[in-house]
């Protein structure tokens, strides 16, 4: 609005009047932007100096007259003409000086427009100029226009939560935030809905917002998925462009084809086929359905068993209740051993009606005609009428099982004979615990090793101590086994980081002969061996002689020295490779050793897992490897991964393959045996748990006996009778027969391992309480 007045205040300068010529370049040539300026400053400064006050406070009456007289003696009748007489002139608070001011600016245009702002005088004598609040007129017929508008834009209105106002409006005055009511008041209001009422807040005002009536029929036709414009047809006619063009010519010169007047075939055969139905009654005509009156007053009642006759057993067929002869005691004189005494009838009162035994008590009458009625005839006919509505429809039978019939038919444990029941024989000697033992491929030997890092053998039968040895002072005996066959008699401990080969001086000179030439042949093996290839890697391992002088006499020959201590032997069918697991060793911890070459081999360079323990297959070339969690079957020949089973046990203790190689068991700490067949899949079979602790070793009887046993931290042996079949369409057998208890348990450890005979049903144990045992 500033450069409309400006521009005023330029035309009032054309003028010939050098008196106004003064006039304007006092007010408009130097101070009208100051006071324009002044009077803006102090507007948006201070919201104290309105209008109102300005006018009543800027100038007195005796001012205003005397700039009145001034004015008309300045300027001529013909410039301004003036219609007011008095000298005073008032419009909307401005005095006859500030009047005269904006008659001179304002030229003859804009002379009958009212003025919009006020004219004082600052502290410095300079005119100020206070304009009115700006009101928006609308000249056309828009009735939406807009009221007060909050100017604070994309504020949020929370921001305002701590100050008394909610924004400002286009002039910059604050907008007082509307008052609330109390909870009262708002509960008032929320019943008493006005209309247009959405129970929302304008963000740019804070005030309820309201709808109109228009508004809120837009919305409910929205919410009706109707089209928001009223009167809207969304399915107009269709208009047709090309049908009012005539066509000379066809848009095909093809003759009619022959369909089109022949009778179809197709039709023909499917009238034929309603007509067949409707000749063979399968379609009916259609005949309205007759309308049926239900009786109101007459309700049919019906007796179940009025014609009641003989019928035969069926889930349908309920036949009626019959009801028992009635007794002495039901008599109206019955005789008097059947009433009740006393003490009798004062027990039956104070029963409830459960309890009681009879819903009546006898009762004694002379005569027939002195009978009472019948007090629970109500009661006793509602009760039947329940009865009655209750009944199920259908007669069910209950299945009566035996919960033995359920459990699978297991041979008994006497048709399975012969198994271990009974301990024969204990072996006394070893100091602290026998961690491993086994029995040689004869069957006369029993060879055992402890903590004291001694070895022993035993006569099986008698029990007697033949030969021992002492081949380590500070490491124990983990692990003894013979080798297989008898044409030599070898055994293989494990003590610490050696594994020893040992000849016990227990057999005839012809059989240490051939003992001694099977281990001293891996000698000449080696110094033919060329000097480059053993200079090219380190060995893995070192064939060596004991050093020691009372080893070589009792019979230790050989010493084979690896880089971690050795946990499990295992010895090929064959005689001439054995395996060995050192958990410990990480890379190297699995090993395959021949004794003929004195040569150790590392097939894994990397095995996933740790490594519990590994075997040969009975037959094939395959080669068995335990984790903690899997077993992996490798292939020698072809070195390649057959399989992983996955017994899904936690951590793995032992496992054995059977005689005939299709079935494995593994043995684990979290107490479990299960039984895996390998041509089945890779899970388990059978999950067994017997023990309440954990299963350190199992073992299958390779004598061709249908026995298996476990081992377990709880001191018990637990033997188990294994069937084993060719046929592919019948499972294996597996029944627990017999539970050997008779070793200490010592420290949380109990039976650490066992064996069996290669040819007898006997086992044979070695527990933490340092004995043996035969169990036969």
């Amino acid at each position: 609005m500033a450069p409309q007045y400006s521009t005023k205040k330029r035309k009032a300068i054309t003028h010939d009047s050098s008196e106004a010529d003064e006039l304007v370049l006092s007010d408009g040539g130097g101070d009208l932007h100051a006071g324009f300026l002044d009077g803006i400053i102090s507007q948006s400064g201070s919201e104290a100096s309105s209008p109102e006050n300005t006018d009543e406070s800027a100038y007195d009456g005796e001012d205003a007259d005397d700039g009145l007289k001034s004015s008309e003696e300045g300027f001529d009748s013909d410039e301004i003409p003036s219609d007011d007489k008095g000298g005073k002139r008032t419009n909307n608070g401005l005095n006859g000086t500030a009047q005269s001011n904006l008659d001179l600016i304002g030229g003859d245009e804009d002379s009958e427009m009212p003025p919009n702002h006020t004219v004082t005088e600052d502290a410095n004598g300079n005119s100020r100029y206070i304009y009115h609040d700006i009101d928006p007129v609308y000249a056309s017929d828009d009735s939406e226009a807009p009221e007060t508008t909050n100017t604070i834009g994309n504020i949020p209105l929370s921001f305002y939560d701590s100050y008394p106002h909610i924004g400002y409006d286009i002039n910059g005055k604050k907008i007082a935030r509307p008052a609330k009511g109390e909870a009262l008041d708002a509960l008032l209001d929320s019943i008493d809905i006005p209309k247009g009422w959405t129970g929302l807040t304008d963000p740019n005002t804070g005030k309820p917002l309201e709808l109109s009536e228009q508004e809120l029929n837009l919305l409910k036709r929205i919410q009706m998925n109707e089209v928001g414009e009223e009167g809207y047809d969304p399915y107009p006619a269709t208009v047709e462009y090309f049908t009012s063009k005539t066509e000379l010519m066809p848009l095909s010169a093809a003759p009619e084809p022959k369909r089109r007047f022949v009778p179809s075939k197709h039709e023909a055969k499917r009238v034929m086929k309603i007509v067949k139905a409707i000749r063979e009654g399968r379609i009916l005509p259609y005949k309205p359905p007759q309308e049926e009156v239900e009786e109101v007053f007459n309700v049919p009642h019906y007796d179940v068993w009025a014609n009641e006759a003989a019928r035969p057993d069926h889930a349908m067929n309920v036949p009626a209740p019959k009801v028992p002869p009635p007794g002495y005691d039901e008599s109206y004189h019955p005789p008097p051993e059947y009433l009740p005494d006393t003490k009798e009838k004062k027990a039956w009162e104070e029963a409830d009606d459960e309890d009681r035994p009879k819903d009546y008590l006898p009762t004694d009458h002379s005569s027939l005609r002195k009978v009472p009625g019948y007090d629970k005839l109500i009661k006793e006919k509602f009760e039947r009428c329940l009865d009655l509505y209750l009944a199920p429809r259908v007669r069910r039978s209950k299945l009566n099982i035996d919960p033995d019939s359920l459990l699978p038919k297991l041979p008994s444990p006497d048709e399975l004979r012969p198994f271990p029941t009974t301990c024969a024989t204990i072996f006394r000697g070893h100091v602290g615990r026998v961690r491993s033992l086994a029995v040689d491929p004869s069957g006369i030997w029993l060879a055992s090793g402890g903590d004291d890092g001694t070895i022993r053998v035993w006569e099986l039968l008698t029990g007697r101590q033949l030969w021992h040895v002492k081949i380590s002072s500070e490491d124990a005996v983990n692990v003894v086994r013979w080798r297989p066959g008898t044409d030599a008699v070898i055994l293989s401990a494990a003590a610490g980081d050696d594994l020893y080969f040992v000849i016990p001086p227990i057999t005839s000179p012809e059989v240490e002969d051939r003992s001694n030439t099977i281990l001293d042949e891996g000698f000449g093996y080696a110094s033919a061996k060329p000097s480059s290839d053993s200079m090219a890697k380190s060995p893995v391992a070192q064939w060596i002689r004991p050093t020691s002088a009372r080893l070589t006499d009792a019979g230790v020959l050989l010493k084979t020295h690896l880089r971690s201590t050795i946990r499990v032997v295992s010895w090929h069918r064959r005689g001439d490779y054995l395996t060995t697991v050192s958990p410990s060793g990480q890379s190297s911890s699995v090993a395959i050793h021949t004794l003929s070459k004195h040569l150790t081999q590392q097939p894994f360079r990397r095995l996933k897992g740790l490594p519990q323990s590994a075997q040969f297959h009975p037959t094939k070339p395959i080669f068995f490897v335990a984790t903690q969690r899997t077993i992996r079957s490798y292939d020698l020949s072809k070195q390649e991964l057959l399989k992983i089973i996955l017994p899904g046990a936690r951590w793995i203790s032992s496992f054995d393959v059977h005689p005939l190689g299709d079935n494995l068991i593994v043995g684990s700490y979290d107490k479990r045996l299960l039984w895996h067949d390998l041509d089945l899949s890779v899970r388990p079979y059978k999950t067994l748990r017997y023990h309440k602790k954990a299963i350190r070793q199992v073992k299958f009887h390779g004598g061709g006996m249908p026995l298996f046993a476990d081992a377990s931290d709880d001191g018990s042996l637990q033997i188990f009778h294994g069937k084993v079949v060719g046929d592919m369409m019948e499972n294996a057998t597996i029944v627990p027969v017999k539970v050997l208890r008779g070793h200490g348990v010592t420290g949380s450890l109990g039976v650490l391992d066992l064996d069996w005979h290669p040819r007898e049903p006997w086992c044979v144990s070695a527990g933490a309480d340092g004995t043996c045992r035969l169990w036969t």
